[in-house]
């Protein structure tokens, strides 16, 4: 007994040497499959008991970590550095998109704080309250509410203040990553220099808002998880519910972080009912809001997006593929960086796969369902074939990409922190590609800190010599970083356009004395009220012979005058010199909405932006 009590206690010695997780752990499994050849039967049954139930577990669980390491305070400088770099210059650009629905909501925020949504404006066919245009939740515009009540309403001011949440998102991915992988560096460049962030936090919009706040509860709730800190926990809590409240995505955070618990103990705990504090916070929200404004609005947002999918009629094949075009394009790097791991084959087979999608979807036989412009619209993409469908299929390509990333990381470490990256990756791309009221970047966004993850993790397998993979990486983050400026800057001059035709239609109708009125929206109704013209409400058209009426040709809602009543016409055009554009139904770009196209943006010769003014009689 004293001699199988000698041999046992060196096993466990040799165990404990294995888990010191050293350069040289495996040259300790040497003398431990020596003693345990050595030993007689019962006592190599005692031993395989032992290791196995106090030792084996450990070693698994240490091997699946990343080495702690110290950051200095310099990392987290340098990450904010090069997204201020990023970002700053575009802080001059015009309102965009529905830019203009959050600041008019800010706007009244500032005048009456417990009714956000408290007013009317002229949307779609006529004047209807805020609270039926909206489908987002209030908490995103008190934010840009406080901002401009401290640095004014101009465009700079808001643009600067929502610097804030996009360096959350990176500083956040990079705390992040620092339990997930030995390159979190890696992994925060990763999501930053991507169009989905870049062009996404350009904007005023709820977007980067609430990928904020998810960031900032997954860094405490799993840090809470790990360490023991119940108080984390609660923070984190609060800050799933602070994201849902920004954002209606927010919500599955909630199963998400629960899966992670309860992988990770392996049984479920009383800490997991602090995920009933978003809940509780949402069920306040939509009695409040159903008490204030006649109907629930969370549950107003559910119908809203299945009544608009059903009115889209785009099919289910049709809304994979556009899914996997709007993640790989959102996700460039992931793109770029693929090329490192995969092998030829692979490539050959998901290329292929790729180019046949692409062809699938200009030809029409997959169901795209209602395009803007119409068949008009898609004759013009199929002229353009082979740049708009390589295209396409690159980012189709990309998306595929992402998707075997995050399957193939969770098949090689299968433990909890691998499940919690492909459910982030794999269900936000369901959400967006079939749950969404349409496949947009801002629905495709969420993933984008998870693939930054995941492929630093992959590039720490590359057999690659240290060398060779940090030149791979660079060249894949430039060339991303470019592209992803490149769109960006072509999404400002769609933005600036939209103000510069603002103040010249304002100004020729000043010239001759005449009432100006005006159709579509987004910033280009922004910037014609700014001037005093008036929206055109086709419930009750008040246009009277003399007056003036501007249609901006890429918008929405974009009615015309009848011809009986129209007694001249003259075009407004401004080019696009960029070569980029994130919205043009012509070239397929539909960053904001895929109605628009199956691209999340087009890169090559872009249509000027064109607007008629009409006098009517």
């Amino acid at each position: 007994m004293r001699i199988e009590g000698k041999c046992i206690q060196a096993a466990k010695k040799q165990v404990r040497k294995i888990l010191s997780y050293s350069p040289v752990m495996w040259a300790n499994l040497g003398p431990l499959s020596h003693l345990f050849a050595r030993s007689t039967p019962s006592l190599q049954r005692r031993l395989l008991r032992t290791i196995s139930s106090q030792t084996l577990a450990a070693l698994g669980h240490s091997m699946s970590q990343p080495k702690r390491r110290t950051y200095s305070p310099y990392h987290y400088l340098l990450l904010t550095a090069i997204t201020v770099i990023c970002l700053s210059p575009f802080s001059g650009r015009a309102f965009h998109v529905d830019d203009t629905l959050f600041v008019w909501a800010a706007k009244h925020i500032a005048k009456q704080p417990m009714d956000p949504y408290g007013f009317d404006l002229i949307w779609n066919t006529g004047r209807v309250p805020m609270a039926e245009v909206t489908e987002n939740p209030p908490l995103a515009s008190y934010y840009p509410s406080l901002a401009g009540r401290v640095g004014g309403w101009s465009e700079r001011a808001l643009h600067l203040a929502f610097l804030v949440p996009a360096v959350i998102v990176v500083l956040a991915t990079f705390r992040l990553s620092r339990r997930f992988t030995d390159s979190p560096l890696l992994a925060a460049l990763g999501a930053l220099l991507t169009p989905g962030f870049i062009v996404s936090a350009l904007s005023v919009m709820c977007d980067v808002t609430m990928l904020a706040m998810w960031m900032l509860a997954t860094v405490f709730w799993i840090e809470g998880e790990d360490d023991g800190k119940p108080t984390y926990l609660v923070i984190s809590g609060f800050l799933v519910g602070v994201a849902a409240l920004t954002k209606y995505f927010g919500i599955a955070l909630i199963p998400l972080l629960l899966v992670y618990s309860t992988v990770r103990k392996r049984q479920p705990s009383a800490r997991h009912l602090l995920l009933l504090i978003p809940i509780a916070l949402l069920a306040m929200y939509q009695v409040w809001t159903a008490g204030v404004y006649g109907e629930g609005l969370l549950s107003r947002a559910a119908s809203f997006a299945q009544v608009q999918r059903e009115s889209f009629q785009i099919s289910l094949l049709a809304s994979s593929l556009v899914a996997a075009s709007f993640t790989g394009g959102c996700a460039l790097t992931v793109l770029f960086l693929s090329w490192s791991w995969w092998s030829k084959k692979f490539l050959l087979v998901c290329g292929t796969l790729s180019v046949g999608a692409s062809a699938l979807i200009l030809s029409g036989w997959t169901g795209v369902g209602l395009q803007v412009g119409g068949p008009s619209a898609l004759a013009v993409r199929r002229e353009h074939w082979i740049l708009i469908g390589g295209q396409l299929a690159l980012c189709i390509l990309g998306g595929i990409a992402t998707l075997v990333l995050a399957i193939t990381d969770f098949w090689r470490h299968r433990d909890g922190h691998s499940l919690f990256l492909m459910l982030w990756v794999v269900g936000t791309f369901i959400f967006a590609g079939f749950f969404n009221w349409t496949v947009n970047a801002r629905s495709v966004l969420p993933l984008i800190p998870a693939t930054g993850i995941l492929l630093a993790r992959r590039i720490g397998h590359l057999a690659a010599g240290p060398n060779r993979r940090t030149v791979q990486v660079g060249a894949a983050l430039l060339a991303s970083a470019a592209i992803s400026l490149w769109i960006a800057a072509g999404d400002t001059k769609l933005a600036n356009t939209a103000r510069l035709a603002a103040t010249k239609i304002c100004g020729f109708a000043a010239q001759e004395h005449s009432k100006l009125h005006f159709t579509g929206h987004w910033g280009f109704q922004y910037y014609m009220e700014a001037c005093a013209a008036q929206p055109v409400d086709f419930s009750k058209p008040e246009i009277l012979p003399g007056d003036l009426v501007a249609v901006p040709d890429n918008n929405t809602d974009t009615g015309r005058v009848p011809p009986e009543r129209v007694a001249s016409t003259d075009i407004i055009e401004f080019r696009i010199s960029t070569g980029a554009t994130t919205i043009n139904t012509q070239e397929g770009a539909g960053f904001y909405s895929a109605a628009w196209g199956p691209l999340p943006f087009a890169l090559g010769p872009v249509p000027s932006e064109r607007y008629e003014l009409t006098r009517t009689r």
